[in-house]
């Protein structure tokens, strides 16, 4: 067991971070929706029936699809563009260093050549459609509240609600990364692997 915490801890940790935040999200969603439905003398739901609403899965959806078109793009973005001097990139002064031959291509299939894209692809994909859906069933609540025609599946995709709640998640992610390809030129972090060693010159590249 202890050999296994120690080869897995970051997956760990990081796995433990991500249920303690979403069980956060959620209560405090559930609040927020509480105090929603008070303000409109509407009934609160339970917390079990918030988990249903779209309330929740519209904001779950809306920040996991961000991250994931993030991180496709990222390693997309990685096999053919360079940053001179950032940990992050490869080394535009040596840019076919780790490429597979014609004869090492054979041995992989293209889909596992290229499965990590892949999966963040699908990942992002399944996203968007959470969020689609969760928003298009919080729309559709409040206009039941308000007595308004409920508004089809494709009307809401091309609101301009739906595309700002994405849009505002999207660019954030870019600025983040942007951040860390740009300041890992100049800045280190001692025994990370996201940063080049403390030593290396600010034009080294890769870490």
């Amino acid at each position: 067991m202890k050999r296994f915490l120690r080869n897995n801890g970051l997956s760990l940790v990081l796995a433990a971070f991500f249920l303690i935040f979403w069980a956060c999200q959620a209560v405090s969603g559930w609040k927020v929706h509480t105090e929603e439905a008070l303000l409109h003398d509407q009934p609160p739901v339970a917390f079990t029936g918030y988990l249903a609403t779209g309330h929740f899965w519209q904001a779950t959806g809306e920040n996991w699809e961000s991250e994931f078109l993030q991180m496709a793009a990222y390693v997309v973005l990685t096999c053919f563009l360079f940053q001179k001097g950032s940990a992050e990139s490869k080394d535009p002064e040596k840019p076919d260093e780790g490429k597979l031959t014609p004869q090492e291509k054979k041995r992989y299939s293209w889909t596992y050549r290229n499965s990590l894209t892949l999966v963040f692809v699908g990942l992002f994909l399944l996203s968007f459609l959470v969020h689609a859906l969760g928003g298009w069933h919080e729309e559709n609540e409040m206009r039941e509240e308000h007595q308004l025609a409920a508004e089809s599946f494709g009307d809401f995709l091309s609101s301009a609600e739906f595309w700002f709640q994405s849009f505002q998640n999207w660019q954030s992610e870019f600025l983040a990364v942007l951040s860390i390809v740009v300041l890992s030129i100049f800045l280190r972090q001692d025994g990370s692997p996201e940063s080049k060693e403390v030593t290396a010159a600010d034009s080294e590249t890769g870490s």
